[in-house]
């Protein structure tokens, strides 16, 4: 007899609490059985394109077999595999490349493995014992088990356009932390991330404990890029604070990971009637503390440092709670002096830090540099 259409009624079943949280357990595991399927997928491939470009490296096979070579694997292992995808000639140059790039690095810059599989996981699969570069040549070079958390387009991204191992590193872990797109990974690329992070000139490590003053530098950067900014030819500071806070999701990505906006222009009232107002008030949720941000679009001078110390006072007394960490301020403004911002930051109490920061070239001039062009004109 042939099934009929039929409605499923959810009458028969009382839906308590209990079973809702435990549905709600049930979709989260399916989720991270997906995710951990996907990884395991892509793991297998990286290692597949890692061995074969390592082969290639290590046989020598393009002098050993001739200038076509490429072409002649290309089209072999497309006739044997016409479903599969990744044996274009460029993408098993990309393999070789991929390999090489990584086992030249460990072998010129001599990096002891245990120092490898504390930034990038043991690429040896040993992490209780050193051996030397001559025992890595021999051994040749596994792919580090991290590296299967990335996909290959972003590997691509990183070992075509990082210069150093340390470099590649650094983005390998923050595309897998922060969970980057390959285009978000390609502009932090190109704003240089890894060179400016932590790049600020501060006082923290004479205003904050050993632990919390080298992890408070990590959350700073120098310069700030504010190429999404759209400013009209003279613009002064509140034209650029304006600019950032109607654009305060592209100010977020640009602060990093962590950031949370608390508010603008938060009015400071004193006893004696006396009220102050700071630019930019954020709140930094995996280090627990308040970051004060000044902002300024002229060059640094250091009647700055010392406003921006009293804001920071005011947010450890009236806005740090049970378990925050010490707040801290930053200076983003035009340009700096260096001797200028250490000096003026030398006697601070409070951990503060000075950035630059930089917009698209056809952004025109401040009101200060309009200034001293018309003062220079009259000369």
């Amino acid at each position: 007899m042939d099934a009929k259409p039929t409605f499923i009624s959810r009458d028969g079943m009382i839906a308590d609490k209990e079973y809702v949280a435990w549905l709600s357990d049930v979709k989260k595991r399916f989720c991270q059985s997906q995710a951990k399927a996907a990884v395991r997928v892509n793991t297998a491939m990286l290692e597949y394109y890692w061995s074969l470009g390592r082969d290639i490296a290590h046989m020598q096979a393009e002098s050993k077999w001739g200038s076509g070579f490429f072409d002649q694997l290309s089209l072999d292992l497309r006739s044997e595999f016409p479903n599969a995808t990744g044996f274009s000639v460029t993408n098993l140059k990309y393999m070789k490349r991929w390999y090489a790039f990584y086992y030249e690095e460990v072998g010129n810059r001599q990096w002891p493995v245990d120092e490898i599989g504390h930034q990038a996981g043991d690429p040896l699969g040993d992490t209780n014992r050193q051996r030397d570069v001559d025992e890595i040549s021999l051994n040749k070079l596994n792919m580090p088990e991290l590296f299967g958390h990335l996909p290959w387009g972003q590997h691509i991204e990183i070992f075509t356009r990082c210069k150093s191992l340390e470099e590649a590193l650094y983005y390998i872990h923050k595309a897998i932390d922060e969970n980057w797109s390959r285009p978000y990974l390609e502009n932090q690329i190109k704003t240089r991330l890894f060179q400016i992070h932590g790049a600020a000139i501060t006082n923290f490590d004479t205003t904050l404990p050993v632990p919390q003053s080298q992890l408070a530098k990590e959350i700073l950067k120098d310069p700030y890029h504010f190429e999404f900014l759209s400013l009209k030819e003279r613009y002064s500071e509140h034209d650029l604070e304006e600019a950032l806070v109607a654009n305060v999701t592209q100010f977020l990505l640009e602060l990093g990971k962590g950031f949370s906006y608390v508010g603008r222009q938060m009015e400071l009232q004193m006893p004696g009637g006396q009220t102050f107002f700071p630019d930019l008030v954020f709140y930094h949720i995996p280090q627990h503390r308040y970051v004060i941000i000044e902002l300024k679009a002229v060059k640094y001078v250091p009647e700055f440092a010392g406003k921006l110390n009293f804001y920071v006072t005011a947010a450890d007394k009236l806005l740090r709670g049970e378990g925050d960490n010490p707040s801290v301020g930053l200076i983003i403004c035009k340009s700096t002096d260096k001797t200028v911002v250490e000096w003026s930051l030398q006697d601070i109490q409070k951990p503060l830090g000075v950035s630059t920061y930089q917009l698209e070239e056809v952004v025109a001039r401040t009101v200060e540099e309009l200034e001293q062009q018309k003062e220079d004109a009259r000369k």
